[in-house]
């Protein structure tokens, strides 16, 4: 089993501690605890007097009741036994495949999109077909190129919905149809879910589709990433078999990972109308910054956290990233890290400030040469 080098996580890896104005990551603003006690009415005290009493064991192997509890209630019809807590979405992914898929297995996967979609198949053997999103489709992937990649033996069709790095959503009638071609061969359908839109909210695919797979966290949408939970959602047989491989790659996420990320989903309406309002008023700069910089466009992203902007650049988009960040301490996510030039990924969901004088900066180094 051999992976290559994870584009984007190498990339930030590597520059986001020396950025001083980080446009490039995709969650939204990241909540402290003192503002996350604030938002649920809890006074830390209560939550501190709690803590202190409870034992530093394993806790809840697949996670606590209360957990599971409230993530089955983020679908439509899902036993609470069918939702295993993971060390985040990454987790989550890393699980699935490594339980599913086997050498020779055939695997469609969206591209570009997180990497470990179609790279984690590959190194098990498996034989991808990448299904390639279109800028003139508004960034999703054809239908119809997808019918002429099934084959009688597909075992998985991998998406990111809506998808990293462009923002770019299926909705509940586009989801309708690609469940369709999947049920013709009995596939199943993994779906990384991370990215919620506030404005047209679609379907789980596990709320459509008996062999879907969906798989989440706190980091993004929810704005909790610093904690590493997240989970799988899918049928019966799929959780049995998961569970079997889930021993091998991880034991628990752990108590106090699990306190607080129950406290975020017994909140969420809370926390999700504070991210609503981040993300209109950053999106309307975004907008605005769009409107008025000659050498910057976008498919305007579906109400979600992460953003791809085409730059009127001719050098290698890298060397441009690479420059801004040195020159301007910019960071962008540079569009060859998923096989795109002259495109920038921009998480606009951080600090009003910050997101401000980073397009500022970046419009001055465009406009340099």
């Amino acid at each position: 089993m051999k992976l290559p080098r994870f584009g984007v996580e190498e990339w930030l890896n590597v520059n986001e501690k020396s950025a001083i104005y980080d446009i490039a990551g995709v969650s939204i603003k990241a909540l402290t605890m003192e503002e996350l006690f604030d938002l649920a009415g809890l006074d830390k005290e209560v939550f501190f007097a709690q803590l202190l009493k409870k034992k530093m064991d394993y806790g809840w192997i697949e996670g606590s009741p209360e957990f599971k509890t409230q993530v089955a209630s983020l679908y439509k019809n899902m036993p609470v036994d069918n939702i295993l807590q993971t060390n985040g979405a990454t987790g989550a992914t890393m699980l699935s495949l490594y339980a599913l898929i086997e050498p020779e297995d055939h695997v469609i996967s969206m591209y570009p999109t997180y990497q470990q979609l179609y790279d984690i198949p590959k190194s098990l053997g498996a034989d991808v077909d990448l299904w390639e999103i279109e800028e003139d489709k508004n960034w999703l992937p054809d239908l119809d190129q997808l019918r002429r990649l099934i084959r009688p033996n597909t075992k998985m069709i991998c998406i990111n919905n809506a998808n990293n790095p462009t923002g770019a959503l299926m909705d509940a009638a586009y989801l309708e149809e690609l469940v369709a071609i999947a049920k013709e061969v009995d596939a199943y359908i993994f779906s990384d879910e991370i990215y919620r839109s506030f404005d047209q909210p679609a379907p789980s695919i596990v709320d459509l589709y008996e062999k879907g797979i969906a798989v989440n966290s706190l980091s993004k949408t929810y704005s909790i990433p610093g904690i590493r939970v997240g989970w799988v959602a899918s049928n019966t047989e799929v959780a049995d078999i998961l569970r079997d491989y889930r021993d091998y790659t991880m034991i628990c996420a752990g108590v106090f990972d699990d306190m607080v990320a129950t406290l975020v989903l017994e909140n969420k309406e809370t926390i999700l109308k504070r991210n609503r309002q981040i993300l209109e008023e950053n999106l309307a700069l975004m907008d605005a910054w769009i409107a008025k910089e000659p050498k910057a466009s976008w498919i305007r992203p579906a109400s979600v956290s992460t953003s791809f902007v085409k730059l009127d650049v001719n050098r290698p988009i890298e060397d441009f990233a690479s420059e801004l960040l040195q020159d301007y301490g910019v960071l962008v996510v540079p569009g060859n890290r998923f096989d795109k030039e002259s495109h920038v990924r921009i998480g606009y969901c951080c600090d009003k400030d910050v997101l401000e004088k980073g397009l500022e900066k970046l419009s001055k180094f465009l406009n340099k040469y």
